[in-house]
């Protein structure tokens, strides 16, 4: 399976030459490596070139990587029914970079992109109706990012006696727990309660 991966990532590395930053094969997966402003050239080769034919799109995702200067990844998941393979095409994007919409390529991009706008706050430009998806219009921040509060930042609960859907500030009933993760069965470095009757 990697030696035909292989093959096509040669074949779509000749093709495509300054349009790919690289690619690589990867536990039995197929990784290409491009640009953001070369994504919709390259989603459309993949597309309409015979020996790839990958005509369907899975997926389109983020992936936030704080420490980095591009701190965004967009990946999008294709499969081609017609040689029964799959592709990931990668590019990277910063923090309020447009990445071109694909929807011109994949209709069905588009709820993909208003997703990862949704959730990471990644810019498509060109989408045809960039907004949120998953939450509420009023939602502050991105909730996928690895910098956003556990707990958010709203609570949004129904008011019976208001008889309306209020939204407040999150408010903790109780004090978070102090968790330590050591396991009873390897041995603690301190007693734990009720064994300190087992000190003979």
């Amino acid at each position: 399976m990697d030696e035909t991966l292989t093959e096509l990532g040669d074949y779509i590395e000749a093709k495509l030459l300054d349009d790919l930053s690289g690619w690589s094969v990867a536990f039995g997966e197929l990784t290409l490596h491009v640009p953001a402003a070369r994504i919709v050239k390259v989603l459309r080769f993949l597309r309409d070139d015979a020996r790839c034919g990958f005509a369907a799109l899975v997926d389109i995702c983020g992936v936030d990587w704080p420490g980095r200067e591009k701190r965004f990844d967009v990946v999008y998941h294709l499969l081609s029914p017609r040689q029964n393979q799959r592709v990931r095409v990668k590019i990277a994007a910063g923090e309020g970079e447009q990445v071109p919409s694909v929807v011109s390529v994949f209709s069905g991009a588009d709820w993909f992109e208003r997703e990862a706008y949704d959730m990471y706050g990644i810019l498509f430009s060109g989408h045809p109706d960039l907004r949120r998806l998953l939450t509420d219009y009023g939602f502050d921040g991105h909730p996928l990012r690895k910098d956003f509060p556990l707990t958010g930042y709203v609570e949004v609960r129904y008011d019976d006696e208001r008889k309306r859907v209020v939204y407040e500030p999150v408010q903790l009933n109780q004090e978070f727990r102090n968790f330590d993760f050591l396991s009873p069965w390897e041995g603690t470095d301190y007693v734990l309660p009720g064994d300190e009757k087992a000190s003979n």
